[in-house]
Order: C-alpha cells, then sequence, then structure tokens
C-alpha cells in the first residue's frame, strides 16, 4: 500500500479520450481552461467553439483529444473521482478502528475542496464546483450502459464499494452496505448544492457542513456509539 501511495499518478479510462491530455502542453491546457470555462457559464452553455477562443486554438485541435463535450466532462469526473478516492487512501490508511476509518472517508468525500498545489493544471476548488452541479450529466445518458461496460465510471464505483467494504467492517450484519456508501457519495455533492441553491430544504450551512449529517446518519444507521 505504501508503494503503491508514493507511485500514485491520476489516470483516466483511455475510453474516455482520443489522445490522452496528460501527454501535451496542449492537453493539459485544454483541460485546465476548460475547468474554469464550465465553472464560468456552465456545462449547458460550453462548447468547444468556445474553449477554442479561450486558449487560442482551433476547435479540430481539442477533438484531437475528446470526441465531443459529454467525453470531456466524463474525463473531469473520472479525474475527480480518481483523486478523491487517492485522498480515502492516504486519509485512511494508519487507521484501525473501523467506526474512525469510515468517519475519516465521509469527512474527506464530504469536506469542501482545497486547492492541491501538487498538481498545477487542474483547478481542484473550481473542478468541485463543476462536480456538483454537472456529475450526473455524466451518466444520466442513454449511452450509460455502453460507457459503463467501456470503464467510464470504474473509479467512482470503486470509491462506492471501499466506501461499502468500511461500513461492513463497522457492521456486517448490515444489509444494505452498499446501497449505503452510493448514498453517502452522492449526498456528499447533493447537500453542497441544496446550501448554494436551496438553503431552506437542508440542514447543512457553513458551520454545519454535509460531513456532520452524513456521519450522524451512518453512526445512527449502523447503530454504533459515535467516539467523538
Amino acid at each position: 500500500m505504501i508503494n503503491m501511495l508514493a507511485n500514485f499518478k491520476i489516470t483516466v479510462a483511455d475510453s474516455i479520450y482520443n489522445k490522452d491530455p496528460e501527454s501535451s502542453a496542449l492537453g493539459k491546457r485544454i483541460v485546465r481552461e476548460s475547468i474554469e470555462l464550465i465553472d464560468e457559464i456552465g456545462y449547458e452553455a460550453f462548447t468547444f467553439k468556445k474553449l477554442g477562443e479561450r486558449i487560442g486554438s482551433n476547435e479540430s485541435s481539442i477533438y484531437r483529444y475528446f470526441e465531443n463535450k459529454h467525453k470531456l466532462l466524463s474525463y473531469l469526473t473520472s479525474w475527480y473521482w480518481t483523486w478523491i478516492e487517492y485522498q480515502v487512501l492516504i486519509e485512511t490508511y494508519s487507521l484501525n478502528n473501523p467506526i474512525e476509518k469510515l468517519k475519516k472517508a465521509i469527512e474527506v468525500i464530504s469536506k469542501p475542496v482545497v486547492e492541491d498545489s501538487s498538481i498545477t493544471h487542474i483547478n481542484e476548488v473550481a473542478l468541485h464546483r463543476i462536480i456538483i452541479n454537472e456529475n450526473s450529466k455524466s451518466f444520466l445518458t442513454k449511452e450509460v450502459d455502453k460507457e459503463n461496460k467501456e470503464g467510464y465510471f470504474n473509479v467512482y464505483k470503486r470509491l462506492v464499494l471501499r466506501i461499502k467494504t468500511m461500513i461492513s467492517d463497522v457492521d456486517a450484519s448490515y444489509n444494505y452496505p452498499s446501497s449505503l456508501a452510493s448514498t453517502l457519495v452522492e449526498s456528499s455533492l447533493h447537500q453542497h448544492f441544496l446550501n448554494k441553491h436551496f438553503k431552506n430544504i437542508t440542514d447543512c450551512h457553513d458551520s454545519a457542513i454535509p460531513k456532520f449529517f452524513l456521519t450522524d446518519l451512518v453512526i445512527r444507521t449502523l447503530n454504533t456509539i459515535s467516539n467523538e
């Protein structure tokens, strides 16, 4: 595990892109500026034409990397979940108490994001806002089953299964660990969205972040005693 973490590199399924954007300066610029542009105007208004104008390049240069903007969004969401999974591994590796391990994982997936200075071409804060607003658009499509077979969502599912295992380690008798794990991951985004846009239907706010709600939900659901 230590060696794996030391040599960790974020990789995305090659079925998502035509050319790996990590392989060139232009590719990294496309990713960086697409994050900034989608964050500014939203996914619906985003086009490769607008991105090309932003980076001072032809649309054709962007199509060499991504077939369409859906593939680009799939790339961004896959990158994000890989980054989150890495943080979960780092933060929980040395923890032996199953409850504390699960609580730490919940904290990682739900806490406000800060920029990672070790990755210069990705604004993780802006990307987090995109994931909150646009993540579901990467899989709520007619092509979801085909893309699932091609590995688009492998990292997202792997993260859910990691949390499922943590839930089962806390309470092996609980009958719905997968459902609870996927609910946790999705709620970690949804509560941020509600806090931003529909404040009257969430109890989460700046001083009561989603971590508190999600931890309380899990502890009560699994009939365990919080160590806090």
